[in-house]
């Protein structure tokens, strides 16, 4: 893991845990506000309660007082007012006794003013001068009769105003009392409330606010609570009140160090919560951070737990991850197993013997080959089959000092060995496989088997084989072609199967460059004694690679499907030449190789003979007696309509294989030809001339013609010629040389053509 991501997971985790406890902080902070303002409010709401409820009681208490002066103040002014001196003192406008009277009066009742207001207009005043306007006010205000006492305003300013009639008998005027409502008097009120209120007179024109209702409004202080108590006025426009205001933050200051309190616990609260938060969320995160690690460390393929620390819904899911994980490593190693083993046998196979070859300089791979393994295993069967490979398997691992062995392919076992070079490597080859092959008992029956040995190194870096195991399976059909008991791999007989595969794309190409061709290999007939006929050889000259092996392209193309085309092809160029030959006074029968593959193909077989019958040629079909083995109806049925067509049909390289008189009695052929591994024996082994001679022989009691190939030698063409062999074919009589060649070599004098075959 890179410390980015490593960076980049943990600030994920770290974002988590923040987001844990922002939330958690979040939902209690909210929690905590709504509280608060639960709390302010009932605070509130309790403090204008008890504010209202004593500016209700003040106002009460204020209306009393105000009505027990006016009473006390009325009773004053009604003793003065029923004197008979002071009557008779008005009656008969005597100023000095009148104003001496009020000044007595207005001492004793401690008032600021007393004044006498006649019916006539008449005034006369102690300790106050009211204007005339104040003076007008009061006596409209007497005169209605609906009040004697009351708010009036003089020189600017309220006065409580209360006034008794003075009759003599009848009305001749009013004694009043006036009494200032400035600060003094407000603060005395105010001293008599429970909660320090602002008391206040006011008169205004304006709607005061409803009487005895306390409202808030908003003042200088702020919000406040105000109650105005409605007093009785002289002048009807205008409304006197008691105004009493109490802000409400002096109502609210005793519930301050609540309010700290309660910010102080919140607060305090708070931190608790975002340290427990945090601590929890870590707790939280932490397990989930290390199941996360695990599972990246997993996709990487690293099995690791996740640590269970709790038996909560995360340690469940942990233990379960941790199940996962042993369930996966389990089953990757029954996995693993299975790739890396031979499951009939339960040897290692391929892929382990490579993995264990490693890049060792000293590490040399051999394969044992069980020889005829198709035939043991068709004779024990299958499962008796994988015992005796593995009990094999098991013996030679013993003889190679316990090194591991594997089972590279059906019948082929490998191990590594440790030598110093290639001889050393074949010497070990040929003892393990000499001291493994003793019989192996199976279903209580002895098994003989011999073993055949590939070895092989490692490749040259850049090479296309580099694999020992690949190299060492080459090296096992090597010796196997060589019928060797081992072999190592030969790089220069395997050549270049890369480069070799081009070809096939290549070879139609060739076909129409002309630069495939025919040669022709002259046949001598000995009774006639000359050349009788040809057999047409194909070739190749690669404009790069210079001449191509017949073995090598024909091989390929048949293994591709491209052989077709490049017999028809081979057809018609023999036919064409067959006529060059004739026009030169040479009627020669020309032999063409028709591949074993294309005796199963009808179309073709229906293309050969409409060639033939089109052209009259005098054409000769080599083909191999293994080649109707594949589909033997198919093949001897097509071979029987070349026959009826009249085209000679000959038996190419008899002996080479696994021979069957069953198929030599059934297939319809005209010549035998004797494979040259056999002639090239003759002058030295009497078993190889006697074998030809037998051939021989068998081959005219079925009246067939035999032509010997690999003619090379004098001695081998004088001994065929006494064996009454037919035909003989090989370098003695001529190699195979290209058209013109031939036809300069038909041209020669009898002479030297006859000296050419002794």
């Amino acid at each position: 893991m890179t410390l980015r991501e490593r960076a980049q997971r943990l600030l994920t985790f770290r974002n988590l845990r923040t987001r844990f406890t922002v939330l958690y902080m979040g939902l209690f902070a909210l929690a905590l506000v709504l509280s608060a303002v639960a709390v302010a409010t009932a605070v509130t709401s309790s403090a204008r309660r008890m504010v209202s409820d004593e500016m209700t009681s003040a106002g009460a208490v204020y209306g009393q007082l105000w009505a027990s002066r006016s009473a006390q103040l009325r009773q004053g002014a009604a003793v003065l007012a029923q004197d008979y001196g002071f009557r008779e003192a008005v009656a008969t406008d005597d100023a000095p006794t009148v104003r001496s009277a009020l000044e007595n009066l207005r001492t004793r009742q401690g008032v600021d003013g007393a004044l006498i207001l006649g019916v006539d207009g008449y005034a006369a005043s102690a300790g106050i001068n009211p204007d005339d306007a104040a003076l007008d006010t009061l006596f409209k205000g007497l005169d209605s009769g609906g009040v004697d006492s009351g708010v009036l305003s003089i020189g600017g300013q309220p006065f409580r105003v209360v006034a008794a009639p003075v009759n003599a008998p009848v009305l001749i005027g009013w004694v009043v009392f006036a009494e200032r409502l400035d600060a003094a008097q407000m603060r005395n009120l105010e001293q008599l409330s429970a909660i320090p209120l602002t008391a206040a007179v006011v008169t205004t024109r304006t709607t005061t606010p409803s009487d005895g209702l306390p409202v808030t409004v908003q003042t200088d202080e702020g919000p406040s609570m105000q109650l105005a108590h409605i007093l009785p006025g002289f002048d009807p426009a205008v409304r006197p009140a008691l105004l009493l205001t109490y802000p409400l933050h002096r109502a609210m200051k005793p519930y301050q160090a609540l309010f700290l309190w309660l910010i102080a616990i919140g607060a305090a609260g708070l931190a608790v919560l975002m340290a427990g938060t945090w601590v929890l969320s870590r707790g939280l995160t932490r397990p989930i951070t290390a199941l996360d690690e695990a599972v990246h460390r997993l996709q990487k393929g690293e099995y690791v737990e996740a640590p269970v620390t709790s038996g909560d819904e995360i340690g469940r899911l942990a233990a379960s991850f941790n199940a996962m994980v042993g369930d996966l490593r389990d089953r990757e190693s029954r996995l693993t197993h299975m790739a890396l083993h031979d499951q009939e046998t339960g040897l290692p196979n391929r892929l382990a013997l490579e993995r264990q070859a490693g890049g060792h300089a000293e590490a040399w791979v051999i394969l044992f080959g069980v020889d005829r393994f198709e035939v043991v295993r068709n004779a024990i069967g299958y499962d008796s089959m994988a015992r005796l490979l593995a009990t094999l398997g098991a013996r030679l691992s013993a003889l190679a000092e316990g090194a591991p062995l594997a089972r590279v392919g059906a019948g082929a076992l490998g191990l590594i060995i440790v030598a110093r070079n290639k001889t050393e490597a074949l010497e070990a080859a040929e003892r393990l496989a000499g001291a493994a092959q003793a019989p192996i008992e199976v279903n209580g029956a002895p098994v003989d088997i011999t073993l055949t040995a590939g070895v092989a190194g490692h490749g040259a870096a850049g090479s296309d084989l580099s694999s020992p195991v690949d190299r060492a399976a080459i090296a096992l059909d090597q010796a196997r072609a060589m019928r060797r008991p081992s072999a190592a791999f030969d790089e220069a007989a395997y050549g270049d199967p890369g480069d070799n595969l081009s070809l096939i794309s290549e070879l139609m190409t060739a076909l129409n460059e002309g630069e495939v061709s025919l040669a022709y290999q002259p046949k001598y007939d000995f009774r006639a004694e000359g050349i009788t006929g040809v057999e047409a050889l194909m070739r190749w000259t690669h404009p790069r690679r210079g001449m191509v092996s017949p073995d090598l392209f024909i091989g390929m193309a048949e293994e591709t499907g491209h052989i077709r085309p490049l017999t028809e092809w081979a057809i018609r160029r023999a036919i064409a030449d067959q006529k060059t030959m004739a026009a030169a006074g040479h009627a020669l029968i020309v032999s063409v190789n028709i591949s074993g593959r294309l005796l199963s193909d009808e179309s073709f077989a229906e293309f050969a003979l409409n060639e033939v019958a089109t052209s009259g040629a005098d054409l000769c079909f080599e083909i191999t007696e293994t080649a109707v083995m594949d589909n033997p109806d198919m093949a001897l049925r097509i071979v029987d309509r070349f026959a009826d067509a009249g085209i000679c049909v000959s038996l190419d390289d008899y002996g080479s294989g696994l021979s069957s008189l069953t198929y030599l009695k059934r297939i319809r052929a005209d010549e035998l030809k004797i494979d040259k591994s056999f002639i090239l024996g003759l002058d030295d082994s009497s078993r190889d001339a006697l074998l030809v001679k037998s051939t021989i022989d068998l081959a005219h009691g079925l009246g067939l013609k035999v032509t010997a190939e690999g003619v090379e030698t004098p001695t081998a063409l004088a001994l065929l010629r006494g064996m009454g062999c037919d035909l003989a074919q090989g370098y003695l009589i001529g190699r195979p040389v290209p058209m013109a060649a031939l036809l300069d070599r038909l041209a020669a004098p009898a002479e030297d053509a006859q000296a050419a075959v002794g």
